[in-house]
């Protein structure tokens, strides 16, 4: 059995605030497995690398004898967390987030123990949905509009004068009474859902619960190296991509965002993760190869050994030799579209974003049909010349254009 010490080293090892050490020490000494949360609003349908972190981090917990409690928030999805958030987020139906819920717990699983007795997997309607208005005022006197505006993005948007929903200003309070409903020892998240977990160790103060130890873990760059990863801003890796997306877009993350890559996401242990960091600083392992063993990593971790060295052969097969991917979408289009303009038909297939992007394409000499290039935008093509041909954007963009 794992000392209270060395779980204390473990759980709190890559993490950012840990409130407190003191009280995690205490609820360990006791000897009884914790009750560790972790909240996820299916807002979206792909898990991405970035929230790994935290996951990996609770999977930490069970590997000790812990039990997470996952709680999937189809109850505040539909609000919409607004953590970071310059303006309200778009309200979700309940079909959307049902759809989301289903593909995010089969994603975990790829992390998770889901072993029985593990873990439990709530949804947050189960508390929040039956809550009267007694209920909701109850709720919302446990703090101040004082306390919820310290959280830097309302103080921003109330400054600048953009929009605040009250049911926006509800939200940590919704986050932190989920703590209460399940009875929560800990609570982890990225940090910025630090004011969020704080919220949950108030509200079970006052309904006699022993306050919740928060623990907030890294947030991780995108792929632009700059903001923190997330599907709306395109910078995002999911972890149910497939292998050679996967390979691809980590290819082209930037170098110094390497050794922040492989202390996050790839599931190793700090020494291991110390002497690859200390091969690229020597200059031992160069920033190429080093890429493309974190890519080959990651890859085998979502999709099993092997899958790594398969996408980097299909990569290289793609970026050194120039060849098509083997596994190229199809793209169909109705014989009535032509006669049509290349610049047309690029947006059509889906290359690019309007007729205006796809003549700019065009023109910048980044097109290719059957790997010849094409320069003119306006010349028409008719369904017998392109029905079968293999239409390719820059290097990462294919498509075959079949003609119905």
């Amino acid at each position: 059995m794992t000392s209270v010490e060395d779980q204390i080293k473990i759980l709190t090892a890559g993490t950012v605030d840990v409130i407190s050490k003191a009280d995690l020490k205490k609820k360990l000494s006791t000897g009884k497995p914790l009750r560790v949360k972790l909240g996820i609003d299916p807002t979206a349908s792909d898990i991405h690398l970035g929230f790994t972190v935290v996951l990996r981090k609770l999977r930490q917990f069970q590997d000790l004898g812990h039990t997470a409690v996952l709680i999937i928030g189809d109850f505040t999805a539909q609000v919409g967390d607004p953590t970071g958030r310059s303006v309200t987020r778009p309200p979700l139906t309940q079909e959307q987030v049902d759809a989301h819920a289903a593909t995010y717990v089969e994603q975990v699983q790829s992390i998770l123990d889901f072993t029985p007795g593990r873990i439990e997997i709530v949804r947050n309607s189960e508390w929040l949905s039956k809550i009267d208005m007694a209920g909701v005022l109850r709720l919302m006197s446990q703090t101040t509009l004082a306390r919820i505006l310290e959280r830097d993005d309302f103080t921003k948007r109330y400054q600048e004068g953009s929009p605040i929903s009250l049911s926006e200003l509800v939200y940590p309070l919704m986050q932190g009474w989920d703590s209460v409903q399940v009875r929560a020892d800990v609570e982890l998240g990225g940090t910025d859902q630090l004011f969020n977990n704080l919220m949950g160790r108030q509200l079970q103060v006052a309904e006699g619960q022993a306050p919740q130890v928060v623990i907030t873990t890294p947030l991780l760059e995108g792929l632009d190296g700059v903001k923190k990863m997330s599907k709306s801003l395109g910078n995002y890796i999911g972890i149910a991509e497939a292998p050679g997306e996967q390979f691809g877009k980590l290819m082209s993350i930037p170098d110094a965002l390497m050794p922040r890559y492989f202390a996050l996401t790839t599931g190793w242990l700090p020494e291991r993760v110390d002497e690859v960091v200390a091969s690229i600083a020597s200059g031992e392992l160069a920033p190429v190869a080093a890429k493309r063993l974190l890519a080959r990593t990651i890859v085998d971790l979502y999709h099993g050994e092997g899958a790594g060295k398969s996408a980097e052969d299909e990569f290289d097969r793609i970026f050194k030799d120039g060849s098509a991917p083997t596994d190229v979408q199809e793209f169909v289009i109705t014989s009535g579209e032509f006669p049509i303009t290349l610049a047309r038909l690029l947006a059509t297939a889906g290359l690019a974003t309007s007729n205006k992007e796809g003549r700019r394409k065009i023109e910048q000499g980044g097109v290719r049909i059957e790997g010849e290039k094409v320069t003119d935008p306006d010349v028409e093509v008719t369904a017998e010349e392109i029905n079968g041909k293999l239409l390719q954007l820059g290097k990462r963009a294919w498509a075959r254009i079949i003609v119905s």
